[in-house]
């Protein structure tokens, strides 16, 4: 469903009631079995999705389903433990929803994670890939409808959904911390199937490096509300077809957990940078 501008209000409104005067700052969204961060926070204030009004519910295996509130590595957050897919049955305007009601409460800049195949032959699961760019042609925008000014303009510019200074800090970070740092196009399929060969040989030919079911709505609200993206894909598994074996969702899981210490150390190290003053060592 199209949400009116009143939805929005009121569910950034129940939420600051919950937080005693805190605003955040920074907005992250923790992809599958990726949510551990979450439970970093200090002076965590969380909030289940089910109280909040006009919030769906994350059903995605590894997803708890609630937004954290308070501060991690220096910063002040709003951490969505899971999040929402069209393939559960939600409208795009409900899969980026939280998005915009995270911009009403302050937040200016979306970090935004998942875990997704690899399309390229020349890379190998569990390598880390900071996103360039995203390519979504075959579905519907979530900003398709009646347009709200509120948020943005009717026609947004998409020239670098992912902000060019955040992936300079990225870069950075990374090479601080001695970590391999892929850089690449994640291609949006909406799911739940996993692609098939096919898809994933023509993810390929289009420009695809990464092929997942989620991020690609919540990058284009945020965009179109003003806020700066910094996104990164932990590259699970090999897609369909490049090894003969079939997906699961298993192993996207341990994928993700093999991966915790490589990849929590790099959103942290992102966003201590973020805090460091503009010209900061």
């Amino acid at each position: 469903m199209a949400h009116p501008y009143e939805h929005y209000q009121r569910s950034a409104d129940f939420i600051r009631g919950k937080l005693s005067g805190f605003t955040p700052k920074v907005a992250l969204v923790l992809g599958s079995g990726l949510g551990f961060l979450g439970d970093r926070v200090e002076g965590a204030v969380a909030i289940p999705y089910g109280e909040i009004p006009h919030f769906q519910a994350s059903t995605a295996p590894g997803h708890k389903g609630r937004l954290v509130f308070g501060t991690l590595a220096g910063q002040a957050v709003a951490v969505m433990q899971g999040r929402m897919h069209h393939y559960e049955g939600y409208s795009y305007e409900d899969v980026s929803y939280a998005v915009r009601v995270l911009r009403l409460l302050g937040c200016g800049t979306l970090v935004v994670t998942n875990a997704a195949g690899c399309v390229r032959t020349d890379w190998q699961a569990g390598d880390l890939m900071l996103i360039t760019d995203q390519i979504k042609l075959f579905s519907p925008s979530p900003l398709r409808g009646e347009n709200l000014p509120q948020f943005g303009p009717r026609f947004p510019d998409a020239s670098h959904l992912y902000t060019p200074r955040l992936q300079q800090l990225a870069r950075t970070v990374a090479a601080r911390q001695g970590l391999p740092l892929r850089e690449g196009v994640y291609f949006y399929c909406y799911g739940p199937q996993y692609e098939t060969p096919a898809e994933v040989r023509a993810a390929r030919t289009l420009g695809g490096d990464a092929v997942g079911m989620s991020t690609a709505p919540e990058v284009l609200v945020a965009a179109h509300c003003g806020m700066e993206v910094l996104g990164f894909t932990l590259l699970s598994n090999m897609a369909a077809g490049i090894l003969d074996q079939p997906l699961s969702e298993q192993e996207v899981l341990d994928a993700a957990q093999a991966a915790q210490g490589r990849f929590s150390a790099l959103v942290l190290g992102c966003l201590e940078e973020m805090g460091r003053p503009a010209g900061g060592g």
